[in-house]
């Protein structure tokens, strides 16, 4: 005869030494005891939670420029600047390849400068401890920043006073070049950050503002 009393099994055990005799033998390994409905300091089935993991996210959360590096500049190219900066934050994909493979998989926060030539770029994670610093010669980038410079001061020209056949015109000319410019950008960074084009178009609009000297 068996019955399920406070989740153990009992067995009646006959034997002619003790007949008739209860000994309450615990349930085996594989068993897990069961709650009996209003009982109190009954076993149950342990639950064991582990925290998830931090899932890679390889985008940049903050970008700061450099404010020693931009002498002069006026509302239009501001008004350009705080564009870039929200298009970039809202969406962006950027994977600092020695960062990311020594363990740190974003977010990140970058800050850009340039000195004598050349493009800083300082990466850091989400709390601001400093994980690289990228340099990049800004050489091959004179002519389409020259461009990009005259065609944009064509364009703010022309919104005040052309017609609008004539300001669609200037404006396929400086994305033209501001495409460009991002390709250029991206085989410049390739092998150093993973990007995209979209982003990399951003980041060459607040290389720029860098360049601006009044």
């Amino acid at each position: 005869m068996r019955s399920m009393v406070e989740g153990y099994v009992l067995v009646v055990l006959r034997s002619p030494d003790n007949l008739g005799s209860l000994a309450r033998t615990p349930p085996p390994p594989s068993v897990v005891p069961l709650p009996v409905p209003g009982r109190k300091g009954l076993a149950r089935e342990s639950c064991i939670c582990e925290k998830p993991a931090s899932m890679p996210d390889p985008r940049i959360i903050h970008i700061e420029l450099d404010e020693a590096t931009i002498l002069w500049r006026n509302a239009d190219i501001e008004q350009e600047r705080r564009i870039a900066i929200f298009d970039l934050i809202e969406e962006n994909l950027f994977k600092p390849m020695r960062a990311w493979e020594a363990g740190h998989e974003g977010p990140y926060r970058i800050k850009l400068a340039v000195d004598d030539g050349r493009l800083l770029l300082e990466v850091a994670d989400q709390d601001g401890q400093l994980l690289e610093q990228l340099i990049l010669g800004l050489g091959r980038f004179r002519r389409p920043i020259r461009e990009y410079f005259a065609i944009c001061d064509s364009y703010y020209q022309a919104i005040r006073k052309a017609t609008a056949s004539e300001i669609e015109t200037i404006d396929m000319a400086r994305r033209g070049v501001h495409n460009e410019a991002a390709e250029l950008l991206l085989e410049r960074l390739q092998g150093k950050v993973e990007t995209d084009f979209a982003t990399a178009r951003r980041l060459f609009t607040l290389i720029c503002v860098l360049h601006i000297r009044g």
